[in-house]
Order: structure tokens, then C-alpha cells, then sequence
């Protein structure tokens, strides 16, 4: 039973390797200083091709109004303009309420009424965005359906690489890309590289995605490759995707994840340090300081470094709101001077 399970894990990490070996050849990147991803240049802006039709309505068949929903607006106000009577608008907000409310209509988003064309002008079809992604098509006859579309979505592979100055994510933003990368990023190496003790001279390069629909860049979605340099270090992460497997992993088919994160929060900044000598702000001595703070926004969430039971959840003089864990025999991590707990003993 060892034996079989022992071939079965190698040949997973086996598996792993030659997906890895198999896009980097695909790709042409070699993971060294000259690493480039078919010099694709990172931009979030793509040129606007001569649109014919607006979701799926034809521009010679129909008359298209586009525009933005204003601040305290009502669907009445919009259709009114466009000979759609009252109790039209009536029946149509009845048969769209299980779709969508139009009383949720958003200020800043996206519509269009689609209109006849002939002598009347008359609306046919109203259509509202709710994300960037989806729209609702309601039609204003009333043998018609009120219903949600997908848009299609394009996606772009870039390429960015930067040096660290200050951090991450000011080196993101000067290379003028989406800083939602510092998020991911940090996602990924979060068992490997404690990112509150990145340095200045530390490298970065990343193969990812960026999303588009109706020509328009409409956010960042997967990595699909990145070495960080760090500590004279270079570590590499792929990703790979298969049946229920869904991860990142290293130049040698091994997973990035460890047993313990390397922080327990996304993106704050130190504020005391470990240190066996440290002047207390509030004793006014110097005393030991057997742990890390961060300081973060409130309601920032906390993380717990790994997996464990939580053997204490209360509130203390010194302390405040604290938890405590125990992950196992050896190691217990306690969370301390939190707004609240969301967490139970036992748990």
C-alpha cells in the first residue's frame, strides 16, 4: 500500500514537471536573467475595432442610444424619452422583478435603448450592465422574456517585470499595470516569501492574464507563471490546472504551499518587530517583544498562519481581543490587540 501510494505521489510530481516544462517550451521562456514572454508589452488599453452591432442588435436595423445611468435616476425617466408608456413600464419592471429590480439600477453604469427604426423611434429593448461582464435584456413587448447575458470574454497574455524600489505594489504601478498582481502575487508565494520583508533590489517577472470584453480591459485574472528574486534567490511558480487540482508550483513539480503562511495579513506594514529588547509604549521599559505587530486598516482580516485548533478566543487587559491556536504538537500562534474575534474555542 506505501509502495503504490509512493508511485502514485511521484508520478503526480512527474506530471506536474513535464506540464511545467511543457509551457515553458510552448512559451520559449527560460527562467534566468534574459527571461522574456514573446515580448508581449503589458498595456490595459486594446484599439476599439468598428462595432456593427451593440450586444448582438444590429446598427442597421435598429436605432441604438447608449449611455450612463445618473445618480437618483428611474427606468421611467429613461423609457419616458422614448415613447414607452406608463403602463408599458409597469408591466415591465411585474415581469422583471424575479431577473432583475429595477429598482437596483446603479448610478455610473452602463445602458442602452434599443429602438425602432422608423417614424416613431420607439423602444424596443432596454439593456442595463450590472458588471462588466453581464447584461439584462428587457424587452419592452410583452410576449418577451426579460433575461441575463454573459458577454464574451477575450483574454491577453503579458508579460511585466520590475525591480523593487519601495514595494510591490509602487513598483506595479510604475510599470503601469494592475496592482490587483501585488494581491495575487503575494497569494501565490504567501508560504514562501514573507512580503513585508521583500528588499529594495528584490526583482519580480510575470506571465498573466489580462481580461477584456467589448474591447475594453476589464480586470487582471491568472498568473500563469512568475520567478521573484529574493534573498539572492530565485523562486519559481507555474500554474497548473487539472480535475480537482488547482495550485502553484515550483521548477520541479513541487507545491510553493508549507505548513505555515509567511503572514497572517495581505499587505499592511510592520510596525514593532520581533526583538528580545524592545522599549514598551505603554510600560515606558524596555522589555522583550516575542512577536510581530502589523498594522492594518479596521476590519483588515486576519489570517491563521496554518491549520490548527483554536484553544483560546477571548478579550484581556494587555492583550484585547486575542486568539490562540494550537497546529500541533510543537507550534501555537497567538493573535493579539484585534477589533473582534470571528472565531470560537473549539473551532
Amino acid at each position: 500500500m506505501k509502495i503504490i501510494k509512493s508511485l502514485s505521489l511521484t508520478l503526480f510530481f512527474l506530471g506536474v514537471a513535464l506540464t511545467v516544462l511543457s509551457y515553458l517550451s510552448k512559451k520559449n521562456i527560460a527562467l534566468t536573467d534574459n527571461w522574456r514572454e514573446e515580448q508581449t508589452v503589458a498595456n490595459n488599453t486594446i484599439k476599439p475595432a468598428e462595432e456593427q452591432s451593440v450586444y448582438g442588435f444590429s446598427k442597421k436595423d435598429y436605432l441604438i442610444y447608449e449611455g450612463v445611468i445618473a445618480p437618483n435616476s428611474f427606468l421611467s425617466e429613461i423609457l419616458l424619452k422614448h415613447h414607452v408608456s406608463y403602463p408599458e413600464i409597469d408591466k415591465l419592471v411585474k415581469k422583471s422583478k424575479d431577473v432583475f429590480d429595477v429598482r437596483r439600477l446603479a448610478s455610473g453604469k452602463n445602458y442602452a435603448v434599443i429602438c425602432r427604426k422608423d417614424s416613431s423611434e420607439k423602444a424596443e429593448y432596454f439593456i442595463y450592465e450590472p458588471t462588466p461582464t453581464q447584461y439584462v435584456v428587457f424587452p419592452i413587448a410583452d410576449s418577451l422574456p426579460v433575461y441575463r447575458k454573459e458577454k464574451e470574454i477575450t483574454v491577453k497574455e503579458r508579460f511585466v517585470e520590475g525591480k523593487i524600489t519601495s514595494s510591490l505594489y509602487e513598483s506595479l504601478q510604475k510599470q503601469k499595470v494592475s496592482t490587483a498582481l501585488a494581491v495575487k502575487l503575494s497569494e501565490i508565494y504567501a508560504w514562501t516569501i514573507d512580503f513585508y520583508r521583500i528588499q529594495k533590489g528584490d526583482r519580480f517577472k510575470i506571465v498573466y492574464e489580462d481580461l477584456y470584453a467589448d474591447n475594453k480591459y476589464i480586470g487582471t485574472g491568472q498568473i500563469k507563471a512568475a520567478v521573484f528574486y529574493h534573498n539572492n534567490e530565485a523562486i519559481e511558480a507555474y500554474h497548473f490546472k487539472k480535475e480537482n487540482i488547482d495550485d502553484y508550483f515550483d521548477e520541479n513539480g513541487k507545491s510553493l504551499r508549507k505548513a505555515f503562511l509567511k503572514a497572517p495579513l495581505k499587505f499592511s506594514r510592520i510596525s514593532s518587530r520581533y526583538s528580545l529588547r524592545r522599549y514598551h509604549p505603554v510600560q515606558k521599559r524596555f522589555k522583550a517583544h516575542y512577536g510581530t505587530d502589523y498594522a492594518a486598516p479596521k476590519g483588515t482580516p486576519i489570517m491563521a498562519v496554518g491549520d490548527g485548533k483554536v484553544i483560546e478566543s477571548r478579550y484581556s487587559k494587555f492583550n484585547g481581543n486575542y486568539v490562540k491556536i494550537r497546529h500541533n504538537s510543537t507550534y501555537t500562534t497567538q493573535y493579539l490587540h484585534m477589533s473582534k474575534r470571528a472565531v470560537k474555542v473549539g473551532q
